[in-house]
């Protein structure tokens, strides 16, 4: 520890804190992290947050250990962890106030129809039919259908020529008709 004796007061820790001395970072560290740990705690029964205040307050120190005139730092070292639980104390009520306005602001709104489409397609007798054929020819269905995108924009996003799209829709569809008529046979798909 570069020469720092268990019995260095507070003020040369600091002092050599101040030059950068990590050594002396760290017995200011043992020296007071215990107690400091044991009254957050008492304040603060998340041991994350205490966690956190801890590590807050010693970065704290290591940035302004130059300004400290004093001789013991306990004082100092409480008030700098007692104004990080503060903060830490703000920002979890604010996320909570924030998640609880969301909650009760932003309820899942009722699906539009074009959301019950895309469910029914993705879940329904259609969504099962999908499954059954080929992943090429399901991506180039999905594409054109479903995201309504143009032959150029599908070949393009599936990095297939237009040609191969075009086909791929029309072998789809045809595998898509055989596959529903397997679910249901009767000439409506169910319909009547």
């Amino acid at each position: 520890m570069r020469g720092h004796r268990e019995d260095a007061t507070d003020a040369a820790l600091l002092r050599a804190v101040a030059h950068g001395d990590s050594a002396a970072m760290a017995a200011l560290y043992d020296r007071h992290a215990g107690w400091l740990h044991v009254r957050l705690t008492r304040r603060c029964g998340d041991p994350d947050v205490v966690r956190e205040v801890l590590q807050d307050t010693f970065v704290t120190v290591w940035r302004s250990a130059a300004s400290y005139r004093g001789t013991e730092a306990g004082g100092w070292l409480w008030t700098i962890a007692a104004r990080r639980l503060v903060d830490a104390r703000r920002v979890q009520e604010r996320v909570e106030r924030v998640e609880r306005v969301e909650r009760v602001e932003y309820a899942a709104p009722a699906p539009s129809a074009e959301e019950r489409v895309l469910a029914g397609l993705e879940y329904g007798d259609v969504g099962t039919a999908l499954d059954r054929i080929s992943p090429e020819l399901r991506e180039v269905l999905r594409a054109t259908v479903v995201d309504g995108l143009t032959t150029r924009e599908a070949a393009r996003l599936l990095g297939i020529p237009e040609g191969t799209v075009k086909t791929r829709a029309m072998r789809a569809r045809a595998e898509l008709r055989a596959a529903l008529a397997q679910l249901d046979p009767s000439p409506l798909g169910g319909l009547a």
